[in-house]
C-alpha cells in the first residue's frame, strides 16, 4: 500500500540528557523551521523538563502531555509522552548519575513505541557516556544498543549532510582494535551493507563510491602496510560493477583535501576519526548520524551533549534539523519503494 502524502509522520524523540543541550536544540528545531508542517513530535520524557527550558529561553512553544497513542494530534504543539514519575533535578551542564539513567529509559520507551508502531521514526538526541552507561546498559552509544535490541547481523553508522555521505567499516571502538576487524569476509559485508542503504534508503540506485585507504598513502605499494593490497584492492574489484560503481582505495588526507568526496554518492571510511575529521570539515554543524542496517529508522545529530554550554541558549540547533528532515525523508523513501 502506497502511503498517503497527506499524512503527517509521527516522529519519536528520547530526551538524550536532560543537561545537556537536547532540550534546547530540540525547541529550537521546532521554532526555527516548518516541522510543524512535516511532522508530529513526541517527545519520551516528562514535559516539565521541556516546560524547564521553554521557560528558561522564553521560546513560548506549546507543549501538551499525553497519556496514550490516540490522542488527536493538533498542528505547532511538541507532545510528551511519559507515564512514570521522577523526582527530576534539572541542571544545565551539570553530570549527574541521574539524568543518564533517565536518558536510557527514555530511549528504550521510544524503541519500545517504535516497535508498536505508535511512532514512524526515532531521533535521539544526545547521551553522555559517562553518565549512562551501567550494567543495564553497557554499550558505547546508540548504534550498539540497536544492533543488540534487533538482533541484526550488522549495522552500519553512516554521517550524512549535503556535502557527503560517508560510511563507516567500525564505529565506537579503540584505534588498536580496528586490525581485529580487518576480516575478509567482515569488510565484504560491510562494504555490501553500506551500498544496500545508500539504494534503498537514501535512493540512489547505482551508487558511485570512494573507499579510503587504511594506511598513510594507502599503504605505499605495500611499504607502509599491506592491508589495501591483499585485502581492500580484491574486494573493490569483486563487488565493483554496473550497479556498483566501486574505487579506490583513496589515501584520506588528498582525498578530502582536494574535496575528491564532490564526485562521489559515497565515502567508505575504516575507523572512526579518519572519516569523522574529513566529514566535520565540511559538515560541522549540519551532519547527520543515521544508522543502517536496521529495521527501524533511527536518526541523531552528530554531536554529543555539549555541557559546556547547556544552558546558555547558543546552542545550534542545524545538526538536529537536518536530523529530522532526513528521518521524514527515509520513511516516505521506505513507504514508497514498498
Amino acid at each position: 500500500m502506497k502511503k498517503d502524502i497527506n499524512k503527517k509522520n509521527i516522529i519519536g524523540f528520547s530526551i538524550g540528557d536532560y543537561n545537556g543541550i537536547g532540550p534546547e536544540i530540540l525547541m529550537k528545531s521546532f521554532l526555527n523551521s516548518n516541522l510543524f508542517d512535516r511532522c508530529i513530535p513526541i517527545v519520551f520524557c516528562e514535559k516539565k523538563i521541556l516546560e524547564f527550558y521553554n521557560n528558561l529561553f522564553n521560546y513560548k512553544l506549546e507543549i501538551k502531555e499525553i497519556d496514550n497513542f490516540k490522542s488527536e494530534y493538533r498542528k505547532n504543539i511538541i507532545y510528551t509522552y511519559n507515564n512514570d514519575e521522577n523526582e527530576l533535578k534539572i541542571e544545565p551542564g551539570y553530570i549527574s548519575k541521574s539524568a543518564g539513567y533517565y536518558s536510557i529509559k527514555s530511549l528504550k520507551k521510544s524503541v519500545n513505541s517504535l516497535d508498536k508502531k505508535k511512532i514512524d521514526g526515532l531521533v535521539t538526541l544526545p547521551i553522555s557516556k559517562i553518565n549512562s552507561q551501567s550494567d543495564l546498559f553497557p554499550f558505547p552509544g546508540h548504534t550498539e544498543f540497536l544492533k543488540s535490541r534487533y538482533d541484526v547481523n550488522d549495522n552500519i553508522m553512516i554521517m550524512y549532510s549535503k556535502s557527503m555521505i560517508i560510511g563507516f567499516h567500525t564505529g565506537h571502538i579503540p584505534l588498536n582494535e580496528v586490525s581485529s576487524f580487518m576480516k575478509n569476509s567482515f569488510i565484504e559485508n560491510k562494504l555490501k551493507l553500506f551500498i544496500k542503504t545508500l539504494k534503498y534508503d537514501f535512493n540512489i540506485n547505482s551508487p558511485k563510491i570512494a573507499v579510503l585507504g587504511l594506511n598513510p598513502h594507502s599503504g605505499e605499494n605495500g611499504m607502509l602496510g599491506n592491508e589495501e593490497l591483499n585485502k581492500i584492492v580484491p574486494i573493490i574489484h569483486k563487488l565493483k560493477n554496473k550497479e556498483n560503481q566501486i574505487e579506490g582505495p583513496f589515501p584520506a588526507d588528498s582525498f578530502f583535501g582536494s574535496k575528491k568526496f564532490q564526485n562521489y554518492d559515497g565515502v567508505f571510511s575504516w575507523y572512526h576519526d579518519q572519516g569523522l575529521v574529513g566529514f566535520k570539515s565540511f559538515s560541522f554543524e549540519n551532519g547527520v548520524n543515521y544508522t543502517g542496517g536496521l529495521p527501524i529508522i533511527r536518526t541523531s545529530p552528530d554531536h554529543g551533549t555539549a555541557f559546556n554550554i547547556a544552558g546558555k541558549g547558543i546552542a545550534n540547533s542545524n545538526s538536529l534539523t537536518e536530523s529530522i528532515k532526513l528521518n521524514i525523508q527515509i520513511i516516505n523513501q521506505r513507504m514508497f519503494s514498498k
